[in-house]
């Protein structure tokens, strides 16, 4: 529970940050449509840089502990195997996830998407601000969630 609330916590981000980046004509639909994203919008380029750290298990944020708690959880069952597995493809994964931010912060933005970022209603950056931080607090407070998440499945299964 505690990692599905995770992930789709991070998850909302990261499609909240593409979302804003649409506009007619123009779906951000491809990790090229985010070359320069840094250079045209540094928050939304910093937001997506927590996402994708959150994303990859970096402390101290709240996807590292949900990938722990993985991990945690199989070596106490002693599914050793399974947890270097998950340990290996989250390697993989990282790699992935560093790849968008080079992209994002690195590449140069193309012709066409030098004008893919246009103001919003302060009610969208704002959810995503909100997120953002709570992943970050999340991360470093992570026991009230997790707590949250232990009593649920505690009250699921006594039901």
């Amino acid at each position: 529970v505690f990692y599905m609330l995770t992930y789709v916590l991070t998850t909302l981000v990261s499609f909240g940050v593409i979302l804003l980046l649409a506009r007619a004509g123009f779906e951000c639909d491809n990790v090229a449509d985010l070359k320069g994203l840094a250079k045209r919008s540094p928050s939304l380029a910093i937001v997506f840089l927590l996402v994708m750290f959150s994303l990859a298990g970096v402390p101290p944020l709240v996807g590292f502990w949900a990938k722990l708690e993985v991990i945690v959880a199989l070596m106490a069952a002693s599914h050793t195997a399974i947890a270097v597995v998950v340990v290996l493809f989250s390697l993989v994964g990282a790699f992935y996830y560093l790849r968008v931010l080079k992209t994002v912060f690195f590449d140069a933005p193309s012709q066409d998407s030098l004008d893919t970022y246009t103001a919003r209603p302060i009610t969208a950056p704002m959810l995503l601000l909100i997120n953002s931080a709570a992943i970050l607090v999340l991360g470093v407070f992570p026991g009230w969630l997790l707590a949250l998440s232990i009593g649920s499945v505690k009250a699921a299964l006594a039901s």
